[in-house]
């Protein structure tokens, strides 16, 4: 087996060895075995391609067309031309399910479905992951580059699984690389002859030193892939990601304490609302009879910052037995306590545990902390919700209209934190909340003015096509267009409250679920909502229903007057009428197709984004731009260091090898010296050549030596009938490239790095490329001649 085709087969090994670190993340596993036999013959048309032999460039772009070809074969069978061709049909079909498989990713926990998206990507990744590191590996013989998508692939995975069996696919994945690198190091040592090639025995059958590279590489690879495995669990922890553990707390701590990081969970749930069958993520048994404000909270966002709305950084603590009364929840206001069992789903995996607000305890098992300002329970050390049962006592808080229309002032330091707002902040939104609050005479008239205008009289419509567009416009664009989900409405509201110094925040979770024939209560995927919390003094924390069809209004917003354009009952999600826009049906998500726009079961954060904003392929453009900003300066360096190292790199050791590798180490020595402002002078044999450069080199003895011995090796290629080879001249042009540095200063070291004179080369060779080009055009270019008239009368 020839060395290239023992790097092919490693180069893909290891691609399917990091590959193995996504085998947690999607069930079942079948992909794997598709994306094996696809590979293997993505790697042998390389092999093939290189057999002919075609270049570089040419190969690459054979397994690029096979693969794609593959692919679509595999996906868009139908869409393409006799089936394997892609088209303009079959390139949309990749986008759209490449857009389902991101919604899939987003939308289930680990491990997710196995679902046409999900496997195109799983797939298409491993295929364009093995392409790069046969190209880098193989095609151009850089098997230390071809670590960097590998771990790429291992990342990605990483960066997705629970972190259970990180260490396994690590391990598993360096030793494809381990593994490549030691194949590449015996097909370079293999050239040098049958010392290194081979591997004789002692007659006591002991390997002499003729193995010595090979084995010492070994011990390297197994001692580096120790420590890279050991060191980090003796260094402190670096704790971060959706809920960031400030030593203790939420995360990978010893759960004494500790912090909630700001995120915002507004991303995986919001794609859930779309799916065509409304699955059940939470059941329960409440002692309660009225379900209407059963609403299941999960966490409040209280950060605004004129684009989206985010939980603040808190601190958190063990889970006490009795949570303390809520904050500003006075004596006189009725209340009731409430009795909730809760099972989640298998499937759903969540980091807040989903309680009715306020609670007043929680008898949970399991690794949970409690946020004592925002009453929330969040899971410490990778605790999930999934397939946990739990019994939440609540309060059911009854406040009356009086109550809150008296409510006092708020303390200084709430009203401060909660009424902030950025200066970015759209004027429109403030005046409009003057305009429609204009008359009323307490904060709480105030609310239930806002709530009145977003859900009856303002002539808002909930509407699932609409696009409101992103960014700090996004709540101005809303107030004009007047279409929306239940975040924008939720988002506006709390805004608007705010500029009228009315504390609010936003709060996210699920709206009261469907009863169900064995008196327990259903709540699904659609039944996930976001609405608005206004402080009053005496009451606290006072939920306000502003999205119309969604949820039920307080009772306490419903004024006893029978003129009150305000509906007098309550609107359970389930029983919503079937109309469209402002009457569409409850049973449609609050952000159904439109995923940007409402909750999730995921604890991470999205600003509300419209169809407006930047496309995928914007961002793109824009990273291949900037990367390309950074690459073109470096381009005349990079040319000089991959050219010096092909000249001084490995070659063949048989007489037709010296003369090729004599005159590369000639001419690598002479355009160093031209770097470093000695211009070339080809009139000159190359010994006054050699001469020249120690000359105006300014060269030491043991410099102007090795540049004799490279000149002398150059005139016995050109002049002796049989050259002999001459070891250690590469090693001869480093030691006179050091000399070189040392003589001269940093403006002209750092010119001859960054902008090499001799990179004028790749200019000459493209003049004479082109010169060639239009004389061979030239020459077949056909000659036509005019008829002869020497034989025709005047």
């Amino acid at each position: 087996m020839s060395g290239r085709t023992r790097m092919a087969l490693c180069a893909a090994a290891a691609t399917l060895m990091a590959s193995c670190a996504l085998l947690p993340l999607v069930s079942p596993v079948t992909w794997l075995f598709q994306a094996v036999f696809l590979l293997s013959i993505q790697t042998a048309v390389g092999m093939a391609a290189r057999r002919v032999p075609l270049a570089r460039p040419l190969t690459v772009a054979a397994q690029a067309l096979v693969a794609l070809m593959l692919l679509t074969l595999t996906f868009a069978g139908k869409q393409a031309i006799i089936g394997v061709v892609p088209g303009p049909e079959a390139f949309r079909h990749f986008a759209d399910l490449l857009q389902a498989g991101a919604d899939d990713v987003s939308r289930y926990s680990i491990p997710a479905p196995l679902s046409d998206g999900i496997r195109l990507m799983l797939i298409g990744g491993v295929l364009v992951i093995g392409l790069a590191v046969d190209t880098l590996a193989v095609t151009y013989r850089s098997a230390a580059p071809a670590g960097l998508p590998l771990l790429a692939l291992y990342s990605v995975a990483a960066g997705l699984s629970d972190g259970g069996a990180d260490w396994l696919w690590f391990l598993i994945a360096a030793a494809g690389y381990l593994m490549m690198l030691l194949a590449e190091g015996r097909d370079r040592l293999s050239q040098w002859g049958r010392v290194f090639g081979g591997a004789p025995r002692t007659p006591g059958g002991e390997p002499t030193g003729a193995v010595a590279p090979v084995r010492t590489g070994r011990r390297i690879g197994m001692v580096a892939l120790g420590i890279a495995l050991v060191v980090p669990l003796a260094l402190p922890a670096i704790n971060g990601g959706l809920l960031d553990a400030a030593g203790t707390g939420v995360g990978p701590g010893s759960g004494r304490g500790g912090t909630i990081s700001a995120v915002n969970p507004l991303v995986s749930l919001r794609d859930s609302l779309n799916v065509d069958e409304d699955r059940q993520v939470l059941s329960l048994k409440t002692s309660t009879d009225d379900i209407s404000d059963l609403y299941l909270r999960i966490v409040s966002l209280d950060d605004f910052d004129g684009t989206t709305w985010q939980p603040s950084k808190r601190s958190i603590q063990a889970v006490p037995n009795e949570f303390p009364t809520p904050i500003g929840l006075g004596p006189k206001v009725r209340r009731a306590e409430v009795e909730t069992t809760i099972s989640a789903a298998d499937w759903y995996g969540q980091n807040w545990l989903p309680m009715p607000y306020p609670p007043s305890g929680v008898d949970i098992g399991g690794n949970w902390r409690y946020e004592p300002l925002g009453m929330t329970v969040v899971g410490d050390r990778r605790q999930t919700t999934r397939g946990v049962t739990y019994t939440v006592r609540s309060l059911d808080v009854q406040p009356t209209a009086k109550q809150l229309a008296d409510a006092p002032a708020p303390p200084a330091a709430l009203k401060r934190e909660f009424t902030e707002l950025p200066d970015s902040l759209p004027a429109v939104v403030a005046r409009t909340a003057r305009e429609v609050t204009k008359g009323a005479a307490s904060h709480y008239e105030q609310a239930v003015e806002l709530q009145d205008y977003f859900a009856v009289t303002g002539g808002f419509q909930y509407d699932t096509n609409v696009k409101v567009g992103s960014g700090r416009q996004a709540i101005a664009r809303f107030l004009k267009d007047k279409q929306g989900f239940c975040v924008h409405f939720s988002f506006a509201m709390a805004a608007m409250a705010r500029t009228l110094d009315i504390p609010a925040r936003v709060a996210v979770g699920f709206a009261p679920g469907t009863p169900q024939g064995d008196e327990s209560v259903s709540v699904g995927l659609k039944d996930a909502h976001a609405w608005p919390e206004l402080y009053f003094e005496g009451v606290g924390w006072t939920r306000f229903e502003p999205t119309p069809t969604r949820g039920s209004v307080p009772s306490y917003t419903q004024s006893d007057s029978t003129g009150s354009t305000l509906p007098d009952v309550a609107r359970p999600t389930q029983s919503a009428s079937t109309g469209p826009s402002a009457s569409v049906s409850a049973s449609e998500s609050c952000a159904a197709g439109k995923p940007e726009l409402c909750a999730s079961e995921s604890p991470q954060a999205a600003l509300p984004t419209g169809g407006d904003g930047p496309k995928w392929y914007v961002a793109l453009a824009w990273a291949l731009g900037g990367l390309a900003a950074l690459l073109v300066p470096l381009a005349p360096m990079l040319w000089r260091l991959r050219t010096r190292a092909v000249r001084l790199g490995a070659h063949g050791r048989t007489e037709a090898d010296v003369p090729v590798h004599t005159l590369a180490v000639w001419q690598e020595l002479t355009d160093i010296a031209w770097d470093f402002g000695i211009r070339p002078d080809d009139s000159q044999t190359p010994r006054k050549t050699a001469a020249r450069i120690v000359r105006l080199g300014h060269l030491d003895a043991p410099a102007a030596a090795c540049v004799h011995r490279v000149a002398d090796a150059v005139e016995q290629v050109l002049y002796a009938p049989s050259p002999r080879p001459t070891a250690g001249l590469a090693d001869d042009v480093r030691g006179v490239l050091s000399d070189l540095r040392s003589k001269v200063g940093w403006a002209t070291r750092t010119r001859a790095l960054l902008a090499p004179r001799s990179t004028v080369r790749v200019a000459w060779a493209l003049s004479d490329w082109w010169t060639t080009v239009k004389r061979r055009a030239a020459a077949a270019r056909p000659t036509w001649r005019r008829p002869s008239t020497s034989g025709q009368r005047s």
